[in-house]
């Protein structure tokens, strides 16, 4: 890989209860640094790439702290906006268990990234030997500036010759900037602004369904089990309404319970109007990843877009089938790991890969 990612968002402070406590059990919170875009960010400089990251934050130790675990895993902060005004955005997670799923509350409103206007970042400078960039659709639910700030970048990327990617990740409880339109409505006509820029798209069912009204015929995300045959028609259905978009990923997730999930992923390619899935079995069908014991699922996706980003941009691992595999693996992985940040190695992810899978203690 010898280009740069860009990824661009915000980061906030996490607050998690300890072990499996509920949240109003613990009376101390276990605090790391976490948003969807730094995540690929991480994920891709923990495989050996390289990531710049650019978001507003405010001026404090917290935000000190914030930028010591961007640089700890090696990603380029120099374009991070440190404001005068505007507060760190909070999350709290109540992590759950067999039947109990896990809990997010937000406490973004106000946040830097969110007060901050599109003209504040130096994009030209941003853009210099960037080869990609990274959005997400959690970031422009923040605000109105935000939005607009998402849609500049990405309009600013095309223009320096970037590819650029979008993680759908409709997230509800956040699309409330402006109060006369609902979530659902208020994140179409806002991302449909946006999209036009995009040439990858990541997402998962119910993002395409909340956020471009498509459907996978009449599945149901949280009856444990998928129809993956009706994927490929939602891949065909995201590229006829943005001709753009060149490669669309579904990650498909099996939510068994909270802490027993199956998991993979379909790559539709645009140019041969051909999908693959991840990952295969001996006989070359699609099986999934049966993930037990689940110690952290929250970063699982960020894990996986920022797998496939890598490997887009490596050219061994380039070829769609091969792309894909990677991710799926790396994002596997990712649920063994504790915070939102992936720190599998590609070394690691490509033994998953080759098929190791046993756990084995490596002497």
């Amino acid at each position: 890989m010898s280009g740069i990612v860009v990824a661009f968002g915000e980061i906030m402070c996490r607050l998690a209860s300890p072990e499996h406590l509920r949240l109003r059990q613990t009376r101390s919170l276990e605090v790391t640094y976490a948003g969807a875009e730094a995540n690929v960010a991480a994920s891709i400089c923990n495989f050996g790439g390289r990531a710049r990251y650019v978001t507003a934050l405010p001026q404090h130790d917290l935000a000190d702290a914030t930028m010591d675990s961007l640089r700890a895993v090696g990603i380029d902060t120099r374009y991070v906006l440190r404001t005068a005004k505007g507060r760190l955005g909070l999350y709290f997670l109540e992590t759950g268990a067999n039947q109990r799923p896990s809990k997010v509350i937000y406490d973004r409103s106000d946040s830097a990234i969110a007060i901050t206007p599109a003209e504040a970042y130096d994009w030209d400078s941003i853009f210099a030997g960037a080869d990609w960039l990274h959005l997400s659709g959690i970031t422009p639910a923040l605000s109105e500036n935000s939005a607009e700030a998402t849609r500049v970048a990405a309009k600013k990327a095309k223009a320096a010759g970037a590819t650029v990617s979008i993680d759908l990740n409709f997230r509800a409880k956040l699309w409330n900037w402006d109060t006369s339109k609902s979530a659902r409505q208020l994140a179409q006509e806002t991302m449909k602004g946006i999209l036009p820029f995009v040439d990858v798209v990541i997402a998962n069912e119910e993002d395409c369904h909340d956020v471009l009204g498509i459907q996978a015929g009449d599945t149901d995300v949280h009856a444990g089990s998928l129809d993956t045959s009706h994927y490929p028609d939602v891949a065909k259905q995201v590229v006829k309404q943005f001709p753009n978009v060149r490669k669309v990923a579904i990650t498909l997730r099996e939510s068994i319970s909270a802490t027993h999930n199956n998991w993979g992923a379909m790559l539709f390619d645009a140019a041969d109007d051909r999908p693959y899935f991840a990952p295969l079995d001996a006989s070359g069908n699609y099986q999934s990843y049966e993930i037990k014991n689940i110690v952290d699922r929250v970063g699982g996706g960020d894990s996986f877009a920022g797998g496939l980003i890598f490997a887009l941009t490596t050219p061994e691992l380039s070829e769609a089938p091969t792309a894909l595999r990677f991710a799926v693996a790396a994002s596997c992985l990712k649920h063994s790991i504790k915070g939102d940040f992936n720190y599998s190695t590609r070394s690691e992810v490509e033994a998953l890969m080759g098929g190791s899978a046993s756990g084995r203690v490596i002497r």
